[in-house]
């Protein structure tokens, strides 16, 4: 047999080019001619357009031109909006959702500080800058609505005038009966949690680079994107133009997490400019540009009742969820049903009801990050279990294998749709598994022992627990082409965007096994429009199981094309042909073998006769993924708090996980320890702070804190592998796990340490001075 490289510890391949310095991000892209761009954006939260005065900005040297919304008038289409039900789960839920358009440049109001006025293009960053400081502006300051809950309240400001509300979206969703649960229960626990407003911080910032071939009427666009045929659709429609005529290329990303997932102002006005002018043009943005205009994330609050018998059973949950959206309702219903859907996670609960209210303010607009609502509701519902666990008198542990779900009872219909419209079934895990396994792992049942001695000698250490179950992999398709050149060597293209997920290894990988041939023939191309003519992108814990399927599909069909060209060139039975190794032979027969490259010359017409075969060695597979998989995980976090400075220092992090059938072990540690550590910043750290009229606080890396090597424990990983039934990989999906429990687990530990003092986490961020005040307030 050849080598087996699906779940080896491949080194990453795409890692020697990075750290040598050769990596092609977009503004490592460069064109004769290339012009610059940048933006003026409202310095108000809300606030009218009287008159823009553009002349004394035109009038600086090296400027080429100055836009505003009139001067583009004709281009000015609505940006995309994504997120509307499916017919699935739109019959299950009455859903209340409104939308507004959102166009590339302010007409006449602005609505959060950092929307975008006005464009200028000068032949460098620095005098598009000086331009933009000229450009005069006559604003009326209107009424500002920075509160989520006081912008539901009667008379309060509006973000969209026509509403005649501030509510984006509303829906109840029930299943059994809560009431009766509550009814028959020995004990009800009731809390509010609130989840702060943070967001995706890729060390690689936003940007595009535009061409526009006036000879054929194509537009070339880089962009640091992670969703490649989203912009492509967008552009189509901007433009006017078919998509053929539109290529998207996202180069090498330096990070994504879902913040460039979106549809943004800036991905229509380069390639706008570009048209317009005739020359490239480019905008890379900087970091505070990314603070106040890239779209944050987060920011609920859960009022959450768990009723429960007096040993600890879970009977019921209600909950009722407020989302702040910022000022536009981008992505629908997506952030706060996929809040719903993982609310109960591992929890035996067949009772629940949930009222939800996503409002819009004037902020930043929101969006999925890494996570994507699952934090948020994990955060609420595991500081629940540990509320419930303390006023019962029950470890945190206890009170978790006695609600866990077991490898026995999956799969297990939760009776409720998923944000995909089919039916929410927990497809294979054990979730009581990984409980025991995390807690063996870290080390529990010594770390209670030494607890109370070591709080006798003053230092306060504790330990928090929290599991998930996540849908991941989202459908319908991607797309992946795979071909053969002639001397045998395989390129995969496919619509996914690597942004550090390992997709040059992880994919070649799969279309190594598929093919029979040598991992190093494989050359993977992401992200590229014209390499693949359909595809979606990489959000949603997507890419191993969308992409990986077509890919193993795709690689299916050149393999058997292959064994026909074999067999006829052999003179043998399909059946009797093997391919290992880059080597085709007949079975048996190992004298017979020849390089996979003789069997495509053979397939290639001559002069003399013709091939033996047709020589089409390739073949695009778009493999249908109708509903999610189900990954799963239990988080167990060590710290030990200052409770004289406030300070919370991790100790120790075990994430014991299922992503079923693991295709590379490096590369899903290293996805792992990259989401803890974004978890751990929205834990201790990370906060987007506004003031009362909407303007933004922590807008540079001064002001807002995110978590330094230092700050991080040693992360312990315990791989589980439950293998999916819904897909021929049998994987699941995992980029976003790390992210989802350390907000909870971390907050379960500090409130464990403190529980001499009976201080109560109900809010994140963590941080020193949060643990300070709490303190003080139970002192006096």
């Amino acid at each position: 047999m050849g080598v087996r490289y699906f779940g080896a510890a491949v080194p990453r391949r795409e890692d020697p080019r990075f750290l040598r310095g050769e990596g092609r991000f977009v503004d490592d892209v460069t064109l004769p001619g290339l012009l610059h761009a940048a933006f003026l954006r409202s310095p108000h939260a809300h606030a009218a357009i009287r008159a823009i005065r553009t002349a004394a900005a035109a009038a600086l040297p090296g400027v080429v031109r100055v836009f505003t919304f009139a001067d583009l008038a004709p281009w000015m289409k609505p940006l995309p909006l994504f997120g509307a039900p499916p017919p699935g789960l739109a019959a299950a839920i009455d859903f209340e959702v409104r939308t507004a358009p959102q166009h590339a440049l302010c007409r006449d109001r602005a609505r959060y500080v950092g929307e975008i006025v006005a464009m200028v293009v000068a032949d460098s960053r620095a005098r598009a800058e000086d331009a933009v400081a000229r450009i005069e502006v006559d604003w009326e300051p209107l009424p500002v609505a920075a509160d989520m809950l006081e912008s539901t309240a009667a008379g309060a400001p509006l973000v969209h005038d026509d509403w005649g509300t501030n509510l984006a979206v509303a829906f109840t969703h029930a299943i059994g009966d809560v009431d009766a649960a509550v009814a028959r229960a020995d004990h009800v626990m009731t809390e509010t949690f609130r989840t702060q407003r943070y967001a995706g911080m890729p060390l690689e910032g936003r940007g595009a680079v535009a061409l526009w071939d006036r000879r054929d009427g194509t537009l070339t666009t880089w962009n640091s994107t992670q969703v490649s045929h989203f912009v492509q659709q967008g552009l189509a429609v901007t433009l006017g133009l078919p998509p053929s005529k539109i290529r998207v290329i996202a180069p090498d990303l330096g990070g994504g997490f879902g913040t460039k997932a979106s549809g943004y102002a800036e991905d229509a006005l380069v390639p706008i400019a570009a048209r317009v002018l005739g020359r490239p043009v480019k905008w890379i943005e900087d970091r505070r540009e990314h603070m106040m205009a890239a779209a944050h994330a987060r920011h609920q609050t859960h009022r959450i009742t768990l009723a429960a018998t007096r040993d600890g059973v879970i009977l019921g949950l209600r909950d009722h969820i407020w989302l702040d959206l910022g000022a536009y309702n981008v992505w629908g219903i997506v952030l706060p049903y996929n809040t719903v859907a993982h609310l109960i996670g591992p929890h035996r609960i067949r009772d629940m009801r949930v009222d939800v209210q996503a409002v819009v303010t004037h902020k930043t607009p929101n969006a999925p990050y890494r996570g994507a609502g699952r934090p948020e509701a994990v955060f609420a519902m595991d500081r629940a279990v540990d509320c419930l666990a303390r006023e019962l008198g029950l470890d945190p542990a206890e009170i978790r294998r006695r609600n866990y779900l077991t490898a026995a009872d999956l799969p297990w219909d939760l009776r409720m749709p998923y944000r995909d419209g089919n039916p929410l079934v927990y497809d294979t895990g054990d979730f009581r598994g990984a409980l025991d396994a995390a807690l063996a792992a870290a080390g529990y049942e010594a770390f209670r022992r030494e607890q109370a001695d070591l709080r006798a000698r003053g230092i306060h250490r504790g330990i928090g627990i929290s599991g998930y179950v996540e849908g991941t992999a989202i459908g319908p398709f991607e797309g992946a082409t795979v071909k053969l050149d002639l001397a045998g060597h395989v390129v995969v293209a496919t619509g996914a965007v690597n942004s550090g997920q390992g997709h040059e290894t992880s994919f070649a990988q799969i279309a190594a096994d598929a093919l029979g041939v040598p991992l190093d023939w494989v050359a993977v191309i992401g992200g590229d429009t014209a390499a693949v003519p359909f595809g979606v992108g990489t959000f949603a814990s997507r890419s191993a199981v969308t992409a990986g399927s077509s890919i193993v599909e795709a690689a299916a069909s050149v393999r058997d094309k292959l064994v026909r060209a074999a067999a006829a060139l052999l003179e043998a039975a399909p059946g009797d042909v093997a391919i290992e190794d880059g080597q085709v032979s007949v079975r048996g027969a190992p004298a017979s073998s020849v390089p996979l490259a003789r069997v495509i010359q053979a397939s290639i017409p001559t002069f003399a006769k013709p091939g033996v075969a047709s020589p089409d060695f390739e073949a695009t597979a778009y493999h249908h993924v109708p509903t999610v998989t189900y990954a799963s995980a239990v988080h167990v976090a060590q710290v030990e708090v200052d409770t004289a400075t406030g300070r919370v220092k991790l100790l120790r992090y075990v994430v014991a996980h299922d992503c079923g059938k693991v295709i590379n072990p490096l590369i899903v540690e290293g996805q792992v320890h990259g989401g803890v550590a974004q978890g751990v910043g929205g834990a201790l750290f990370e906060e987007m702070v506004y003031d009362g009229q909407g303007q933004l606080l922590t807008g540079s890396l001064m002001d807002y804190a995110v978590p330094a090597a230092g700050d991080l424990p040693p992360i312990e990983t315990v791989h589980l592998e439950f293998p999916s039934p819904r897909n021929p990989l049998g994987a699941k999906g995992l980029g976003e796990g790390g992210a989802i429990s350390p907000p909870a687990a971390i907050a379960n530990a500090v409130e464990d340490a403190l529980a001499p003092f009976g201080v109560r986490i109900t809010a994140t961020p963590v941080s020193a001075a949060r643990v300070l005040a709490l303190l003080d307030a139970r002192r006096r």
